[in-house]
């Protein structure tokens, strides 16, 4: 994977807290810091992606003639089948 340079500005603040994770050890640079930034953010909109286009799904499939026992029913038994419960 190619890797492309960029040049960002921190205010003070930002710099400090960047500066202070690096020295805590958990980062060896402040790039590494910002590229982990930067995939959490992805991570956390794929997820609200994917809600949101179960939502969409459950929408566009409908109303269901079952009732919402039988629906509790089917999602332990799946929950229970996954290995969930």
């Amino acid at each position: 994977m190619s890797t492309v340079r960029k040049s960002i500005t921190f205010t003070e603040q930002q710099d400090n807290w960047i500066r202070i994770q690096v020295q805590k050890g958990d980062y060896t640079n402040d790039s590494e810091y910002i590229r982990d930034l930067v995939r959490r953010d992805q991570a956390q909109n794929k997820k609200l992606m994917d809600l949101n286009n179960a939502i969409e799904e459950g929408f566009n499939s409908g109303i269901s003639d079952k009732s919402i026992s039988d629906i509790r029913k089917e999602v332990k038994k799946t929950m229970k089948d996954n290995g969930e419960l």
